[in-house]
């Protein structure tokens, strides 16, 4: 596999995180495709039979030690492009919010990015594309929310937002540009039935973000399809 790009994907069981693990293998990288439950993760080991280049590691992002004994694991490694894209949706309308939903969300969607990029920071700004990327969604945007409600998603996602600005700053030095992304309404189990793209067709469009990020672009709030999202 001398030569060819290697990315770490977060949240792989299902969905869009999948979606980037069929597609990326398709391009000839080699994947590293995480998930809490490798076992149960049937597609996922069925993709994985069918190519050698998936390597399946069990990663819940929510538990900082394993993020931490995943990079000591993988510390030879070369990650070209790092994809946050685990994350978790619990209900928060307004008069049924859970603290301890509130606070799960937290950890999953906004401090685990930024552990993920710390641990992994030294693996990524050794390979050659030094890219970062994480999934947010439009739920996330200040300027976009005319609909109110979703409290604990919503405000998950802004911060994870803040995180990936100040972190944009903070890897350039490095030569890392980093990425937050919006994937549109996709037809997954955490999207629903209702939603408008599958997610070959969201994965598809955020490959060509990613591929088209630089230095010079790093810190951007991205949907799938190329358009830029206000804060």
């Amino acid at each position: 596999m001398t030569g060819t790009y290697q990315v770490l994907i977060t949240g792989t069981n299902r969905g869009i995180g999948l979606e980037f693990v069929k597609q990326y293998v398709q391009e000839g990288w080699r994947v590293f495709a995480c998930c809490r439950d490798p076992e149960h993760a049937t597609d996922l080991q069925a993709l994985a039979k069918l190519h050698s280049n998936i390597q399946i590691l069990s990663l819940d992002v929510a538990d900082f030690k394993q993020i931490d004994a995943l990079a000591l694991q993988l510390r030879d490694e070369e990650i070209d492009v790092l994809i946050n894209n685990a994350g978790i949706y619990p209900d928060g309308s307004m008069g049924n919010v859970d603290t301890n939903d509130w606070l799960d969300a937290f950890k999953v969607n906004s401090m685990a990015p930024l552990k993920m990029a710390e641990a992994f920071t030294s693996h990524v700004a050794k390979s050659r594309l030094k890219k970062i990327a994480t999934m947010s969604s439009k739920m996330g945007s200040i300027d976009d929310n005319s609909r109110g409600g979703s409290y604990i998603y919503r405000s998950s996602k802004v911060a994870a937002n803040m995180v990936m600005k100040s972190l944009s700053i903070d890897l350039k030095p490095f030569g890392i540009s980093v990425v937050t992304l919006h994937p549109g309404w996709v037809l997954t189990e955490m999207g629903g039935p209702n939603a408008l793209i599958d997610t070959k067709t969201s994965v598809s469009g955020l490959r060509r973000v990613i591929e088209n990020l630089t230095l010079n672009t790093t810190g951007q709030f991205i949907a799938y399809d190329g358009k830029a999202i206000k804060w």
